[in-house]
């Protein structure tokens, strides 16, 4: 995981969030309101919720875009579980707290870069993984996926 986390307010700018974004080269921005974690904010949040829809980027606040509730992991999750939410969720962000509970303190981040840069042998479970979501994507939309 990352320890340094850039975290925004909720109540700051969608654009004032994106040129975070921009400046410490990263996709996405653990949302607090006062010390609390309340949601994240990435740029598919940014490019669907606010780009997309034409809205005025200046005008729509981070709460009005973010996603929430936030998935959070603790340090002592196992990484294959962690991985597996990731998937399931189709996330590729965790913020890692303390303790699960609203109040807990961020420790770091948990990103998909992260597992595939420190853990190679995690890439044949990431396929094993991918390839039953395909699988199970085919079985409920009767039509097959190369």
């Amino acid at each position: 995981m990352a320890r340094d986390v850039v975290t925004i307010e909720e109540d700051f700018s969608v654009k004032y969030g994106a040129r975070m974004m921009s400046l410490y080269k990263i996709s996405s921005l653990v949302v607090l309101s006062g010390d609390k974690v309340v949601g994240i904010l990435t740029e598919r949040d940014i490019t669907s919720r606010v780009v997309a829809k034409g809205l005025d980027p200046e005008k729509v606040l981070v709460r009005d875009a973010m996603s929430c509730p936030v998935l959070v992991v603790n340090p002592t999750t196992p990484l294959e579980e962690a991985v597996k939410m990731m998937f399931q969720k189709k996330i590729k962000k965790l913020p890692v707290m303390n303790d699960k509970e609203k109040a807990s303190e961020l420790l770091g981040i948990l990103s998909i870069t992260d597992v595939a840069r420190i853990q190679p042998k995690m890439f044949e479970s990431l396929r094993e993984i991918v390839q039953l979501e395909i699988m199970t994507t085919e079985i409920e939309s009767n039509y097959y996926v190369r």
